[in-house]
């Protein structure tokens, strides 16, 4: 995913603040990777790079972990974050349908981001809510019986909201 502007300098005055917490050791990698995760929301390829630089490892060293373990993102969370549980009650009830749905409207795919940085998709393993499914997570809003209707009508909320904070900048 390409780097919106300024961000490159966020990323890089982030890395730089983090790695001057650890030694350059390659037992702190995790570590590392943990505390980007933490302040940026995602590990990007060059907070990576300048990591790898920094623990004297070759970048594949750095990308190895970063892809293994579930806990890192390698792509920016979106404004709002569509969590799409798969549980087994969800997935039954049509919780595959509502992630196709999401993906065909947003135009991107499980684990992406759009370009605008606005939304995001994932699907989760379970979020509690059994007799609501399929439910898809908004932030902390639980939706509940999700059909591919309900998707755009979930959908044209939040593009009502981002328009309506779009034309409080204009007055």
């Amino acid at each position: 995913m390409e780097l919106l502007e300024g961000e490159k300098e966020v990323i890089v005055n982030y890395v730089e603040g983090i790695l001057e917490e650890f030694d350059p050791v390659q037992e702190n990698l995790v570590p590392i990777l943990q505390e980007v995760q933490e302040r940026l929301g995602y590990i990007p390829a060059l907070a990576m790079e300048m990591i790898a630089t920094a623990l004297d490892l070759p970048p594949v060293d750095v990308y190895g972990p970063a892809t293994f373990y579930n806990q890192f993102r390698l792509v920016p969370p979106g404004k709002y974050q569509f969590k799409v549980c798969m549980g087994t009650a969800c997935y039954m009830a049509g919780g595959q349908i509502a992630l196709d749905s999401f993906e065909r409207r947003l135009n991107i795919k499980e684990g992406e981001t759009t370009p605008d940085r606005e939304f995001g998709l994932e699907h989760v393993t379970c979020v509690g809510c059994c007799t609501l499914a399929p439910v898809v997570m908004v932030g902390d809003q639980v939706e509940g019986h999700v059909t591919p209707t309900r998707v755009d009508g979930i959908l044209l909320a939040y593009d009502a909201i981002t328009d309506e904070k779009e034309n409080e900048g204009d007055k």
